[in-house]
């Protein structure tokens, strides 16, 4: 994707700006983000392009300018070869196998709410999401690895190369990550999913996530 994508004003791919006296919401992520570019030997404009980002975009991020969202955290995890709990400065101690509701701490970013759902450090991330209405209508997303998804809550619409399909609680998805996809919820309430992806362990592995012409209807 070129770096020179225009900047979009909603959606999961657009960051959102810190609230005055609210900047602390994420603290580790700035720098935790420039920590890991660097860390991946890589520039800002070659990280920015391997996460379907602009560079500005990216550099507001490190810089604290700008909370990013859910799926942006995934890209910049992927590119790293790290984990989403990790990129907000979450450990959990001696990969323990077992998480107790009690220590699922609710996450929001770019309005996604997640909670953690597997240890730091393994080969799959687990994670409770809830997807606001409206929420990556407009996003395409192609990755190696593969994703596997249970709706919990709601009614979700998962587009799957050129299929479309309407899920409800209790359906369940299981997909090649090269296959683009797009999901976004059907209710005004959003949807709650299961969500386990596998992650990348290369900082140079391909990424494209952005915005595609159209909508999911």
């Amino acid at each position: 994707m070129s770096s020179s994508e225009p900047e979009h004003s909603a959606g999961p791919h657009a960051e959102t700006t810190a609230p005055t006296g609210q900047a602390g919401a994420l603290p580790a992520v700035a720098p935790q983000l420039r920590a890991l570019r660097r860390q991946a030997s890589l520039t800002l404009e070659a990280a920015a392009r391997a996460a379907g980002l602009s560079p500005a975009h990216l550099s507001r991020l490190e810089t604290g300018q700008r909370q990013p969202s859910l799926p942006m955290l995934l890209a910049l995890a992927r590119v790293y070869g790290t984990t989403v709990s990790e990129l907000l400065g979450e450990t959990v101690a001696d990969r323990d196998a077992v998480v107790r509701a009690a220590d699922m701490e609710p996450t929001t970013a770019g309005g996604w709410t997640y909670w953690q759902a597997g240890a730091s450090g393994r080969g799959m991330q687990a994670l409770r999401v809830h997807v606001p209405y409206g929420s990556q209508g407009d996003i395409v997303r192609v990755h190696p690895g593969e994703e596997w998804l249970h709706v919990l809550r709601g009614r979700l619409r998962l587009r799957l190369g050129d299929a479309t399909h309407r899920m409800a609680p209790g359906d369940s998805a299981h997909f090649d990550s090269l296959t683009p996809h797009r999901i976004a919820a059907e209710d005004h309430d959003g949807v709650e999913l299961l969500f386990v992806h596998t992650l990348l362990q290369s900082p140079a592995a391909a990424l494209c996530l952005g915005p595609t012409p159209g909508d999911l209807s």
